[in-house]
């Protein structure tokens, strides 16, 4: 008995369209604020470059300049881990030293800029302190 072979083809009529693909990210992004400072809090650190940060997140590095200003302004607080350890500041007693300090009293931090002085609860988070003051450095 013969065999036969049949030979079927299935013929789809050109649907295809000559298509663009285009690598990496497209289009305007929205970056929130805790992801911006901790951008630029890895600038910061010591032989790191703009420009290599720039690369790993793909981002232009005029960005992130961008938000180093913002940063330096006070719009942008940095995380508290990449505070500075050490602050210049100065120490000035209200009181003489020989009384009592008062336990009913929290205890609370004065930051004075220029002719304002903020009062500030110890409890009080670093990175929301830092933004005050920067605040009011702008306001000056």
């Amino acid at each position: 008995m013969k065999e036969l072979q049949i030979e079927r083809r299935m013929e789809a009529p050109s649907l295809a369209h000559p298509m663009e693909v285009m690598a990496g990210p497209t289009g305007r992004r929205r970056w929130p604020d805790e992801i911006k400072a901790r951008i630029v809090a890895e600038t910061l650190q010591p032989g790191v470059r703009v420009n290599e940060v720039a690369a790993r997140y793909g981002l232009q590095p005029n960005h992130i300049s961008t938000w180093r200003t913002m940063a330096r302004a006070g719009m942008l607080v940095l995380p508290e881990a990449d505070m500075p350890e050490f602050l210049p500041i100065s120490l000035q007693f209200d009181q003489p030293m020989s009384l009592p300090i008062s336990v009913d009293v929290p205890p609370e931090v004065r930051i004075s800029v220029a002719d304002m002085t903020l009062h500030i609860p110890a409890s009080f988070p670093a990175s929301q302190a830092a933004a005050l003051v920067a605040a009011l450095r702008s306001a000056v």
